[in-house]
């Protein structure tokens, strides 16, 4: 349904999220994000586009992260789903009390690279990882939406420590139709 490889730049589609110019860049094939401070709701550089309509089928949002030397507890990355210009759900690689995690579902992640993937049919979730971006997807948790609305998928970071200049790489963005 879309696929952003980041080859050079971004492809057509996607909105900044309280854009930062100096705190992402495109290289080497990945869209690279400085981890700013903030939170879900003051998020900078939240990279969001319009997801496909829930009511037409079943879907998959995946993205593959890679993040380094975390130190500041709930630094993360990852999905956040937004309905109504609201985010309402995450899917992210978290440091939570000194531990890598998966969150939802708090499942232990101590690998540098994850991808991510969030299955989304009618108001139902399911958050999907794999270690390594390698091997079978593991299910972290499953859940309800809010009923369709405006709805924007978006990839971004934030709790990043004021005084360190951190990134993370997000590569091969796509969102693909899945059988029901």
């Amino acid at each position: 349904m879309f696929e952003d490889r980041f080859e050079g730049k971004l492809a057509h589609g996607w909105t900044w999220l309280r854009e930062n110019p100096g705190a992402w860049r495109v290289r080497d094939g990945a869209l690279e994000i400085r981890i700013e401070p903030g939170n879900a709701q003051t998020v900078i550089n939240a990279l969001v586009r319009q997801a496909p309509d829930r009511r037409e089928g079943k879907y998959a949002v995946e993205v593959t992260v890679t993040m380094v030397h975390l130190t500041q507890q709930y630094e993360q990355a990852g999905i956040t789903w937004y309905t109504d210009g609201k985010p309402v759900f995450k899917l992210v690689k978290e440091l939570v009390d000194g531990e890598l995690r998966i969150i939802p579902g708090h499942k232990p992640m101590d690998a540098e690279t994850v991808q991510l993937r969030l299955v989304v049919d009618g108001e139902q979730w399911t958050a999907q990882y794999r270690p390594g971006a390698t091997g079978e997807f593991l299910t972290a948790a499953e859940g309800t939406l809010p009923p369709p609305g405006d709805d924007q998928v978006s990839i971004q970071g934030y709790h990043g420590p004021p005084d360190a200049e951190r990134w993370v790489r997000f590569e091969n963005f796509r969102i693909l139709r899945l059988d029901r």
